[in-house]
């Protein structure tokens, strides 16, 4: 029996929109949370937009990777609780938060410890973040790569820092970590450990002097507008660590892993690129807006100051662990 072009075309028509509609309840969705801003220049937000290009091509489409700022997954603590059990799919974490789970992270935040991006990135692309991962791993969280925040400075409205005596006596913001109130308090700084959320007003108010962070960080919050001098100490690298709950990793498709893997690398390294090239942006962005910035060239002085934190977190950290970090930033 003949069939009319009609009857043809329709079914023809029928048969993409089902085919269409099978491919799009095919694709596996991966929800990325962090908790800044999904500003050009945020260093998490680059990091989560170079990774849905990659994985969204690599996969051919199969994984639709949604994004999530601003705390719309939760603050870290919480992200991290779901990723460990599955009902967080995917976090760019700071690294004080990830410590907290697993206390070998704290190697990257002793202070003064690298002296570079790149010798940072040695060390956590090689055997010493592949142990840290390992440990990360027991705990149902996949580190997929570490991320560049950049180095962490002190911005404050009493002095510019030079050496560790213009510490002294200044209140600073800390987060909620030992380790960073021990370092503060070594150098003979006022450390208050603060949630972020309540920071700005209490500089504002002038409950605390400054505090300390990122410069990328500290130009997206506008804290140009509440502080005066910048002071690039370089004390501690901020490593971002980019997470994957491993219950959702494992269910995904051998090709899809595959996908992930490759798309973690290739993001990796261009949100690195980008934001060491940002961060020198912004600096003078942060002149440009009336801060007062100044470069510490001798971090000797403060390195001595903090040696007893070294020891006091090396139980926790690994003596191995520890050891072989400081065998390769020597």
């Amino acid at each position: 029996m003949k069939r009319s072009i009609g009857t043809i075309s329709a079914a023809l028509i029928t048969a993409f929109i089902a085919c269409t509609s099978v491919q799009a309840q095919q694709k596996t969705v991966i929800k990325i949370g962090w908790t800044t801003s999904d500003g050009a220049q945020d260093p998490y937000a680059i990091g989560a937009r170079a990774f849905k290009a990659a994985a969204e091509a690599n996969s051919k489409g199969t994984l639709d990777i949604q994004l999530y700022p601003n705390r719309q997954l939760g603050d870290e603590k919480p992200m991290i609780e779901g990723l460990r059990f599955g009902t967080v799919d995917a976090g760019i974490i700071t690294n004080s938060s990830v410590a907290q789970v697993v206390p070998a992270f704290q190697l990257n935040d002793l202070p003064f410890l690298y002296s570079s991006e790149a010798q940072a990135f040695k060390v956590l692309d090689g055997k010493v973040g592949a142990q840290m991962a390992k440990q990360l791993e027991a705990k149902g969280i996949l580190t997929l790569g570490y991320m560049d925040s950049g180095f962490r400075s002190i911005v404050n409205n009493r002095q510019p820092v030079a050496k560790p005596e213009d510490v002294k006596g200044v209140k600073y913001r800390v987060m909620l970590s030992p380790i960073y109130i021990d370092m503060f308090n070594s150098l003979g700084g006022s450390a208050v450990p603060m949630a972020w959320g309540e920071t700005f007003t209490a500089i504002q108010q002038g409950t605390i002097d400054g505090l300390e962070a990122p410069v990328t960080v500290l130009d997206q919050s506008k804290f140009f507008e509440v502080t005066k001098y910048l002071s690039l100490t370089n004390h501690t690298y901020s490593v971002l660590q980019f997470l994957m709950s491993k219950r959702t990793f494992d269910k995904l498709t051998p090709d899809q892993k595959r996908a992930v893997k490759e798309a973690a690398a290739q993001a990796v390294a261009e949100q690195r690129k980008t934001s060491v090239e940002n961060t020198q942006k912004i600096i003078a962005s942060l002149q440009a807006k009336g801060v007062k910035v100044n470069t510490v060239t001798d971090r000797s002085a403060f390195r001595e100051r903090v040696k007893p934190v070294y020891e006091k977190y090396r139980g926790s950290i690994g003596n191995d662990l520890l050891d072989a970090a400081l065998a390769e930033v020597k």
